[in-house]
């Protein structure tokens, strides 16, 4: 059995999962766009080392920052990662927020081109030239669907988008199944669910954490080795933290900056799922973990 844990970001995710994994003696697989990539860590609430040594997780720590991924890639190693497991074991766990990533393992993608280098290197040329927003409003228009699934201006989806785009004439949301999403048989969804305000308290305070345990300090690290502009560290925390480096806003603005886009995050992934009746929600302030564990539990016996 498939078991997927979703939620908006901070919402208890991990220790769930993990609490799960433990009981059902299997292995957990990193359903985040960003805790794939090696050394960012803080900013994207990776599992730490005492809970990564408590349960085998896959799909963390993978790729170096300068590696380029999708939720195809991802779609493709986790099929790869879940027959190895239920080898093992009766049962899979996915957890993640990461809503295409979600999504393409309940409704798998269609194969499309592999991308062309010169259509690349051409739109690269253009996000130097017009800056990134311009390439956007060009997929508004020529893939308004896609574009209003976009979590943010993503640079290498929107690239990836406008590749297919010029190979094909065929806007890149023709090459995902057009049924109604809905898990098979063997697939169980369940959402931690939050009251809005405690989950923006929750994610305020999540980020005063990440700032405490380093956020700073790590994005100075990979800065020393890594260009600022890596498709890998455009991403809430990493962005704000690099414009304080730049000396375009101070900290306490940064922090605030994270805050706001991190909550602004938080709700779009609410809407996403919001539109899945198959979702078994979870209420997460009125449960503990060991109760949501259990329910469950109920639900796979």
């Amino acid at each position: 059995m498939r078991i997927i844990i979703l939620g908006p970001t901070a919402s208890g995710k991990t220790e769930l999962s993990i609490q799960l994994a433990e009981e059902l003696r299997t292995s957990i697989i990193s359903a985040d766009s960003r805790q794939c990539y090696k050394h960012i860590n803080i900013g994207t609430a990776k599992p730490s080392e005492e809970e990564l040594q408590r349960v085998p997780h896959y799909n963390i720590s993978l790729l170096d920052p300068d590696e380029e991924d999708s939720a195809m890639d991802f779609q493709k190693r986790a099929d790869q990662w879940e027959k190895g497991i239920l080898q093992e074991s009766d049962h899979v766990i996915y957890a993640g927020g990461s809503t295409l990533h979600i999504q393409s393992l309940i409704q798998p993608f269609n194969e499309m081109p592999e991308a062309k280098e010169e259509n690349i290197a051409e739109l690269e040329a253009q996000i130097k030239l017009e800056g990134l927003e311009s390439l956007y409003k060009k997929l508004e228009r020529v893939d308004p669907e896609y574009a209003s699934k976009m979590d943010g201006l993503n640079r290498q989806r929107i690239i990836r988008a406008l590749d297919v785009w010029m190979q094909t004439g065929q806007p890149f949301s023709s090459f995902h199944n057009n049924d109604p999403v809905q898990p098979d048989e063997n697939t169980l969804v369940f959402g931690l669910k939050w009251p809005r305000q405690k989950l923006y308290d929750r994610i305020n305070q999540r980020v005063d954490n990440m700032i405490k345990a380093g956020l700073v300090e790590e994005v100075k690290s990979i800065l020393k080795d890594h260009p600022k502009d890596l498709q890998s560290l455009n991403t809430v925390g990493y962005q704000e933290i690099i414009k304080y480096l730049d000396g375009e806003w101070t900290l306490d603005k940064a922090i605030e900056k994270i805050k706001t886009s991190t909550r602004r995050y938080a709700k779009r992934q609410i809407t996403w799922y919001k539109r899945w009746d198959f979702v078994h929600w979870l209420e997460a302030d009125e449960m503990n973990v060991m109760e949501m564990k259990e329910e469950i539990l109920n639900r796979l016996s």
